[in-house]
């Protein structure tokens, strides 16, 4: 069960999944209070499994296409106290943060939490208080790409942590 508590919150992020599910990232993110998909879902059974989990907050990626491709590209909410905006292409989210025009987002409020995808590497950067993260690729669709990662973000008392977490590479996924 998701918790209510802020010093408890904790957000399972996601990205690039290119249509390929691995089921551990169920039960990885069980227990999260929210989950954020930085698009490239390609498939919606992806995200119809995410919501049994927990509120997912989604935006498309350059591959998505049909009713998810259709949604705003960059989007700003709350989970758990924490205000994050999330994108699929850091560029362009990070220009949309810059001028302000992010659905969303309030007025000259900074978010809490930036996360993209669409590079398919694991990072995460501290930049003047916000916690800028891209959970690398939950499918590792291409030979050079590193291994399969998704990340867990979590409200310490001394601000957000983040833990990424490897998942298995599929042949599957590589061949898809």
């Amino acid at each position: 069960m998701a918790s209510t508590d802020k010093s408890r919150t904790s957000i399972g992020v996601i990205s690039d999944t290119h249509g390929h599910f691995d089921p551990l990232v169920l039960e990885l993110f069980a227990g999260v209070d929210h989950i954020i998909h930085a698009g490239d879902v390609i498939d919606g059974e992806t995200l119809g499994l995410l919501e049994t989990v927990a509120p997912v907050t989604v935006v498309p990626g350059n591959l998505d296409t049909g009713k998810l491709a259709r949604q705003p590209r960059e989007v700003a909410a709350s989970a758990g106290g924490v205000l994050f905006a999330v994108g699929h292409k850091r560029k362009r989210l990070l220009k949309k943060l810059l001028t302000g025009r992010i659905e969303g987002l309030p007025s000259g409020r900074q978010p809490d939490l930036v996360v993209f995808g669409h590079d398919h590497i694991p990072s995460v950067e501290w930049v003047d208080g916000t916690l800028y993260l891209n959970p690398g690729t939950a499918s590792s669709p291409h030979e050079e790409d590193d291994d399969p990662t998704v990340a867990i973000v979590t409200v310490e008392p001394t601000g957000l942590g983040v833990r990424f977490v490897p998942l298995v590479r599929s042949e599957e996924a590589l061949t898809g």
